[in-house]
């Protein structure tokens, strides 16, 4: 069985996923608990991390995936992980990573200079050395930077992967999962392109096999509906549909309507096309969409995601699936907030709670819809 869990951290991202076989990966890393506030729900995610890999007897992830570079998605990884580029971030008690992954962006982006900037450095570092890391997306951008630093492209070309393919050593046969990249595109940073963290993340689709029974889930960080409806024409235009379907999605960018569409709506966000073939065609039965966010407001006076429309949209489309939208926030109950936990075995996803009314509860879902490669 794998396991899924995403933590309670306000508008932020943490998802650990566990391989039945071992294998440990974290898709990103954002500590944004206020220790001096007795009042801050959020988790203690060092903590948390910590205790895992205690409990596990190890001192390191297979893998750490930084979808992008803003602070929600790095917050306080300088402070847990063994980092290779400098002494001062090395020690007892670091969180070692074994092949670290980023966007294209991480290393070729300017202007860093908080988290961001160190994050970036052993990312560098990393590639240089020609080990532990996985780069997605190779525009002329970063080849550029290669030659810049003395480095063959060609010589680091084996530590790059491009949307539309799989990412090397992860397979059905041998981990029970593979791992296809949607984004970023080369193509959208080859065309002169200003960077952009949201649109230029990495964003994957995972396919786990148990028992004959395949499970997907959307990863999609904090893309939004221009990059995501960019995903989708493509995919569709290969006849590659079946890479978009998900049992469960990570909601994008928190949950915020720009995800959706242009216009957030009076009451509802209406998607674009693809974005709502997306969300509706490409879901399967019973399917799970986890908003990784705050609780979702009553009104409007919060300019910043989650957005109450978006969530009506999400809400709607769960309920006529019979499926789920999960706050982590709001799991199990807002005043309370825990781990939502999703297994995946040979009866697919269900979300583990914890014993509410006395009694565990589970969702199992069925088995995946057909008609979705066009």
């Amino acid at each position: 069985m794998h396991k899924l869990t995403f933590f309670p951290l306000g508008n932020a991202d943490c998802c650990r996923i566990d391989l039945s076989g071992g294998q440990k990966l974290l898709f990103d890393y954002a500590a944004m608990r206020d220790p001096d506030d007795e009042d801050d729900l959020r988790i203690d995610l060092a903590a948390a991390i910590r205790k895992d890999l205690e409990a596990a007897k190890r001192d390191s992830f297979d893998v750490v995936a930084f979808t992008h570079l803003d602070d929600d998605h790095i917050h306080g990884a300088s402070e847990l992980f063994h980092l290779q580029h400098a002494e001062k971030y090395q020690g007892e008690g670091r969180i070692k990573i074994d092949t670290l992954w980023v966007p294209a962006a991480a290393i070729i982006e300017e202007g860093c200079e908080d988290e961001d900037k160190i994050i970036r450095a052993e990312a560098r570092y990393r590639l240089k050395q020609g080990k532990g890391i996985r780069v997605f997306s190779r525009p002329d951008q970063l080849k550029q930077w290669l030659e810049k630093e003395k480095i063959p492209f060609e010589s680091r070309q084996h530590l790059i992967t491009d949307a539309g393919q799989t990412i090397p050593g992860f397979t059905l046969a041998e981990t029970g999962v593979e791992f296809f990249v949607h984004s970023p595109f080369a193509s959208r940073l080859n065309d002169g392109s200003l960077l952009d963290r949201n649109i230029d993340a990495l964003a994957v689709q995972a396919t786990f096999l148990v028992d004959g029974k395949l499970t997907r889930v959307l990863m999609l960080s904090d893309l939004e509906h221009t990059a995501l409806s960019d995903i989708v024409e493509i995919t569709r235009a290969k006849k590659r549909g079946d890479r978009l379907a998900w049992d469960v999605m990570k909601i994008a960018h928190h949950c915020s309507y720009t995800a959706l569409g242009p216009e957030k709506g009076k009451d509802k966000t209406e998607p674009v096309p693809n974005v709502r073939w997306l969300s509706e065609d490409a879901s399967q039965p019973k399917a799970i969409a986890v908003s990784t966010s705050k609780l979702i407001p009553d009104d409007d006076s919060d300019k910043q995601p989650p957005h109450r429309q978006a969530a009506a949209y999400y809400k709607e489309e769960a309920t006529k699936r019979s499926g789920e939208f999960i706050v982590t926030m709001a799991h199990p109950k807002p005043t309370a907030p825990e781990e939502l936990v999703i297994e995946i075995g040979g009866s697919k996803a269900k979300v583990k709670r914890g014993h509410l009314g006395g009694a565990a509860v589970i969702v199992s879902h069925s088995a995946p819809r057909a008609g979705i490669n066009g």
